[in-house]
């Protein structure tokens, strides 16, 4: 665990020539903020994550740079050649023209979108840094099936053609597919961003996957971001429950939101779609309904539809909380979430574990992240009537007295991205 004073102070931003934006990083002494990051159970904080960041957004690109930790990441002890580092001196493809050992990896995304892309992007980057330390090179095959089911097993088949020493799926749908296709072979599978891999199928418990697969979670805290919902309107009666059904991330928030709800004794009803289209037609429900919010968790159908359901909603004046900043750059007015830039290190230094370092998926815990980040769509707030600054103060870090942690959570202002319709 890391711990440090700051304060807030801001920096200009220019979004890719897009758009322009503020970014509030910690700089100075005042605000204590605690960041941690762990496996899942009790067990102590493996990795710090980077101190401090600007995030470049974009409808396609999105680009971060960072402040690398110094810990040199879980599974990076001296130990016995690995077993499948012994084997692959016996490959022919094992080498490179330069002679170092090679490995091949196949990594597939589920959909275009700022979040799922900044997690490919920080694999790679990460990737390419740990072979220049160890003399090894990461041979990367990289695809996008788009949402759609048979482009996903021609992709996965493809890599299984190509013999790729290890596979990274990109959100559940990708992990799932990656689980089938692999069973009975040595292929071991490393997902990213499975909201939740024990409800999806995917492993055992969070502690021991006990299978050939492991990887990062970005497992939501609905509390919290329900919490913002009424720090900003403690007034709110009615809230919205946007989600596709048929996405296993959804499943979990969907079922605490409204536990989390009942308690609080406020009413909501949940709306539904698959498409673009039923997404569209579901949010024309909720403005006729006159809900005083939306909340979605990190649901791929509707982040695909934000682009055209952010106008309806904000000229109703009805502000929509998701569960990821991608969200708030496509137009929602708050995402909420994990920082994915740092899942994408972490699934990359897990990758590094198990071909380098001989570490089993199925004893190697499924890493979680809670340090939240609040992003808001500083164009949707002006339009819904909010003002930032009062908006800034109602979302200060409180500090958690619980058994697990404080923790923080770091606003940062984000322009309305829109892309060529």
């Amino acid at each position: 665990m890391m711990v440090r004073k700051s304060e807030w102070a801001s920096q200009d931003v220019n979004l890719g020539g897009i758009a322009e934006a503020k970014a509030f990083v910690p700089c100075g002494a005042e605000v204590f903020f605690v960041f941690k990051i762990q496996a899942a159970g009790n067990g102590p904080s493996i990795r710090h994550p980077k101190k401090t960041y600007i995030k470049f957004g974009g409808s396609k690109n999105e680009k971060e740079h960072s402040e690398a930790c110094a810990d040199p990441g879980p599974g990076r002890s001296a130990g016995p050649v690995p077993l499948r580092l012994r084997q692959k001196k016996n490959n022919d493809n094992s080498t490179s023209t330069s002679g170092a050992t090679s490995y091949k990896v196949g990594i597939c995304n589920y959909v275009d979108d700022a979040s799922l892309n900044q997690i490919v992007d920080n694999i790679k980057t990460q990737l390419a840094a740990i072979g220049q330390e160890k003399g090894v090179t990461f041979e990367i095959s990289y695809d996008n099936c788009n949402a759609d089911s048979a482009v996903l097993n021609q992709i996965i088949a493809n890599f299984i053609s190509d013999k790729v020493d290890l596979m990274i799926g990109v959100a559940t749908p990708v992990a799932v597919a990656m689980q089938a296709a692999t069973e009975g072979t040595d292929i071991p599978v490393v997902f990213a961003a499975v909201s939740d891999p024990v409800s999806a199928g995917l492993v055992e418990s969070l502690e021991a996957p006990g299978a050939n697969i492991t990887g990062t979670s970005d497992y939501l805290d609905t509390d919290a971001i329900l919490d913002l919902i009424f720090a900003a309107n403690p007034d709110a009666k009615n809230i919205a429950l946007l989600y596709d059904q048929g996405q296993d991330s959804s499943t979990t928030p969907i079922k605490n939101a409204k536990a989390y709800l009942d308690k609080k004794g406020v009413s909501y009803k949940e709306y539904n779609g698959t498409t673009t289209d039923e997404i569209s037609l579901a949010v024309s429900s909720i403005v006729a309904d006159k809900a005083d919010a939306v909340f979605t968790p990190t649901d791929n159908t509707v982040m695909t539809a934000e682009l055209a359901i952010y106008e309806t909603l904000a000229k109703a004046g009805i502000p929509h909380y998701t569960g990821a900043d991608s969200f708030a750059l496509n137009g929602a007015f708050l995402g909420y979430g994990v920082d994915y830039a740092n899942l994408g290190v972490e699934t990359a230094n897990m990758v590094s574990g198990i071909l380098l370092d001989g570490n089993k998926p199925a004893t190697t815990p499924v890493l979680t992240f809670d340090n939240g980040t609040a992003t808001i769509n500083t164009d949707i707030c002006k339009e819904l009537g909010l003002n930032y600054d009062d908006l800034a103060k109602a979302f200060a870090p409180p500090v958690h007295q619980g058994p697990i942690h404080r923790h923080r959570r770091e606003l940062r202002r984000s322009e309305q991205v829109k892309s060529e319709k």
